[in-house]
């Protein structure tokens, strides 16, 4: 079976088989839908509706380590934690690491 590039480009880049890219991609889509239908629940239960410019600074530092959780959960319901550990574990790596 011939897959496209791209999924061939991320094959070698992750060192997975071209099923799990797509499972991994629909971890991704998974994890950032919630996020997005979780937002407005919780504008509303922090502000009655309104969302203040405080509101969003405040939910955008702290979606960081929500959506790294949501990733680690839904990485597990599909089979692919060890990949997402990995991926966090690099992934903070790169953000923690001081010049």
């Amino acid at each position: 079976m011939s897959y496209p590039k791209w999924v061939k480009k991320l094959q070698e880049r992750w060192g997975v088989s071209a099923g799990q890219v797509f499972v991994i991609l629909l971890v991704f889509a998974c994890t950032g839908f919630t996020v997005m239908f979780l937002k407005r629940p919780v504008v509303n239960f922090f502000t009655g509706g309104e969302q203040s410019l405080l509101f969003s600074i405040i939910y955008y530092i702290l979606i960081l380590p929500v959506y790294n959780l949501i990733l680690l959960g839904y990485g597990f319901i599909f089979g692919q934690f060890q990949f997402f550990w990995e991926f966090e574990k690099r992934f903070f790596r790169r953000i923690l690491r001081r010049k």
